[in-house]
């Protein structure tokens, strides 16, 4: 699943919590925004981590799921380029 992730978070110190938790399921897009994709599981987890850190009454965290469609519309203007997290092997004949 493909999730976009913005946090808004009062404290410093949790706002840095939050941005190491997330930097580790996805990739830092702009300030407070993370680009994931990411199993059920790992989804799950994820809300999960984040749950327990944030204080409700001053912090925001929004999960906004994206179809495989909707990926593939999504439109960038400068910025860094998006991380290819795809892994392949080319094997090598022997001579």
């Amino acid at each position: 699943m493909n999730v976009i992730v913005s946090y808004d978070i009062s404290e410093d110190k949790r706002r840095t919590k939050i941005h190491k938790i997330l930097k580790s399921y996805g990739q830092w897009v702009q300030y407070s925004v993370f680009e994931c994709y990411l199993t059920d599981t790992q989804y799950a987890r994820l809300r999960s981590r984040l749950n327990k850190l944030i204080k409700p009454e001053s912090d925001s965290i929004l999960f906004y799921s994206l179809c495989v469609c909707c990926v593939g519309k999504v439109e960038r203007i400068g910025g860094e380029k998006i991380r290819d997290d795809t892994i392949f092997f080319a094997e090598c004949a022997d001579g």
